[in-house]
């Protein structure tokens, strides 16, 4: 979920959209990876894949007051770069990338220093000299350095690297992510899905049964704390961003689509190879993760301009500044968010996209019957639903959520009943993918999107629910590209791009609990240690009309048996705001642990857990769901270059691993 962003009315001055609530805590700051009154974009410890395409913005500040005010307001227009590599001399950027020198741009941004100053309403105004390099790319592995010179003596460094690249090992990529996953969410996930005896699993999830298992640091550019579009920005194109961006470093300008640019591994994958690309999500198709395969803003909330990029590129989105790779057209586009197609308010500039993917090829459907008999020879764009997909817990076990919803994907006001899920999505892609490869290969990721969402919202039965439906998913995958012959020619990858502070840490009595009538005797329902007790989840229940358990549609194998034993798991959430706990499922459908009270803060809903205790939130009351953690994320690999995903590292190498398994890097002289 992303952080709101805090703007500043000034006529005259433009708000940087970078003071992220929650994402900055009390740092507040000019720039991300600006510490100096000089910037560089790409920033200091880059490193790229060589030959990967990128911008470069150069910007020197002038604050006009506050703790930096400098040069009376006027900032340097005279300033210069040079690149240097290795031990050699530093050449004047334009002539060492061969480009005409860029034209000067000048603007200004108002940001709070502190938490003090904003209860102040005491802004720092800050004048801006800037240009931008578009396009380039190094393509000599190496060291380099970016050297500015402003002020004076004055000069920002930033050190970048260029990478040796990896010769191809695998001709396909299928990469999961499993948003918001960590291994607590896993551990707990096979306690509800798989029968244990005297201590002993009798069966394992997928995901157990990887070749290769690794973790990998989330950490943001500005922030340690990351948000989806950044992870996701890390993931596929190795460069650390800021939080709501997307393959983007996020400059101080106005507009959302100006800032320096990095190319994905999708767009490498289209531009080197030629093969095809798809996208999966079970979110609406524009969130951040699928967005940041082929979008490029600082804005993730730009949800219509992320679809016109789907179909188009960059460049047709600002034509002023020259983008020549994209993914124009991924061949497959399956997910929710049936609003950025159907012509009105939320699709960009109101126009019918159904209509526009029509014109430029793809079929579409909007339907899971639809999509099991639609042909694998076209590109295929499949929307079915307004916003998000139902959850596997709804579709699968309590399908009357999905009715009332008037969410379905043509915008008639009906229910979108038929929905597929996140296997179903899959499956028909790899098929279309490899009709239309040719022999050349195709990259797709698949995204679990409601594992995040449903943590957010501290429904962990929904969370974990979609969890094992992504473990279903990937089994699955393994099976059918053995059936069809790729499978030893397929880089299988599952990751998460972030975590939430989630464990289970003991068992609940939830009729014990509902039956007590004070807070702290409730409470006396959890066990903990040796009154944690069994899983009742894979226990097939006694539904004699003296039993309390309530069945909801058995399920197996790899899924819980019943969803509601008496006895549940008991679990917490690290960052959460102030609810009420009964560890019972939600029948109703995705909960909603806090409402806004009287004071216009976030209180524990009223409505829902009724028969359950108070629980104390630790978030700001301006927070009605949980938030990301700091959590390292596993990684799980299978299949040709698996090896590399062994052992600890940096987010960004997880780009890294994919592109030399792929062969997608360039060894030509720099230009």
């Amino acid at each position: 979920m992303a952080s709101s962003s805090k703007f500043a009315a000034l006529s005259s001055f433009v708000f940087l959209s970078l003071l992220l609530k929650g994402a900055n805590a009390q740092t507040y700051q000019r720039l991300g990876a600006c510490p100096t009154l000089g910037c560089i974009f790409p920033p200091d410890q880059t490193d790229f894949l060589a030959g990967q395409l990128f911008d470069i913005r150069l910007e020197v500040h002038a604050p006009v007051n506050g703790s930096e005010a400098s040069n009376g307001g006027v900032p340097d227009e005279k300033f210069t770069l040079c690149i240097q590599k290795n031990r050699g001399s530093c050449v004047d950027a334009a002539k060492f990338f061969e480009v005409q020198d860029p034209a000067l741009e000048k603007w200004n941004f108002t940001y709070y220093e502190d938490l003090f100053a904003e209860d102040a309403n005491q802004l720092t105004h800050v004048n801006v000299a800037a240009k931008a390099y578009r396009a380039l790319s190094l393509t000599e592995p190496g060291k380099y350095q970016a050297k500015l010179s402003y002020n004076g003596q004055a000069r920002t460094v930033a050190n970048w690297v260029v990478r040796e690249p990896g010769k191809r090992k695998a001709k396909n990529v299928l990469f999961f992510i499993g948003d918001g996953m960590t291994q607590p969410m896993i551990t707990a996930a096979r306690l509800i899905a798989h029968k244990s005896i005297n201590g002993k699993y009798q069966t394992l999830m997928q995901l157990d049964q990887m070749e290769a298992l690794g973790l990998q640091m989330t950490h943001s550019i500005d922030s340690f704390i990351t948000d989806s579009a950044n992870s996701a920005t890390a993931l596929y194109t190795g460069k650390k961003s800021t939080v709501n961006a997307l393959n983007v470093y996020v400059d101080s300008s106005k507009d959302a689509f100006d800032d320096p640019k990095v190319e994905s591994i999708a767009e490498l994958f289209r531009r080197k190879t030629g093969g095809p690309i798809g996208m999966v999500s079970t979110a609406y198709i524009a969130d951040a993760t699928p967005a940041a395969l082929c979008s490029h803003t600082r804005d993730r909330d730009q949800r219509a301009s992320v679809v016109f990029e789907y179909l188009h590129n960059a460049s047709a989105l600002t034509p002023q500044y020259d983008w020549p790779t994209s993914c124009k057209g991924p061949d497959v586009i399956f997910g929710g968010g049936a609003e950025q197609f159907i012509p009105g308010s939320g699709s960009y500039n109101g126009s019918d996209f159904y209509k526009a993917f029509q014109q430029e090829g793809y079929q579409v459907v909007y339907s899971n019957t639809e999509l099991k008999a639609v042909g694998n020879s076209k590109k295929t764009l499949g929307i079915f639903s307004i916003d998000n997909l139902a959850k596997w817990l709804d579709r699968n076990v309590m399908p009357e959520n999905l009715k009332n919803q008037k969410n379905s994907p043509l915008g008639d006001g009906t229910d979108a009943l038929d929905q597929p899920g996140l296997k179903d999505m899959t499956l028909k892609a790899i098929d279309i993918l490899q009709a239309r490869s040719r022999g050349k290969g195709w990259f797709m990721m698949s995204e679990a999107a409601s594992i995040d969402k449903m943590m957010h919202a501290l429904d962990y039965d929904r969370a974990l629910g979609e969890l094992l439906e992504l473990d279903d998913t990937v089994r699955a995958s393994i099976a059918h590209l053995e059936k069809i012959g790729e499978l030893d020619d397929t880089l299988i990858v599952v990751t998460a791009d972030h975590g939430h502070g989630f464990d289970v840490f003991g068992g609940a009595d939830t009729k014990y609990l509902a039956a007590q009538t004070t807070d702290r005797k409730k409470r006396e329902a959890v066990g903990v240690y040796k009154k944690s007790g069994l899983s009742g989840y894979t226990v097939s229940p006694d539904v004699s009309p003296t039993n309390q358990t309530i069945l909801f549609g058995a399920q197996g194998p790899n899924f819980p048996v019943q969803w509601n034993p008496r006895y549940a798991y008991a679990a917490g959430f690290g960052a959460n705001p102030d609810r009420r706990e009964n560890y019972k499922v939600n029948t109703a459908g995705p909960r909603r642990p806090a409402t806004q009270g009287s004071d216009g803060g976030f209180e524990a809903n009223p409505a829902q857990n009724t028969d359950g205790f108070a629980v104390s939130g630790t978030l700001p009351i301006d927070q009605g769901q949980g938030v990301h953690s700091l959590q390292d994320v596993p990684v799980y690999a299978k299949g040709p270059g698996s090896e590399a995903f062994r052992g600890v590292y940096n987010s960004v190498d997880i780009f890294f691993k994919i592109a030399d398994t792929l062969g997608l890097g360039d060894t030509r002289k720099s230009h």
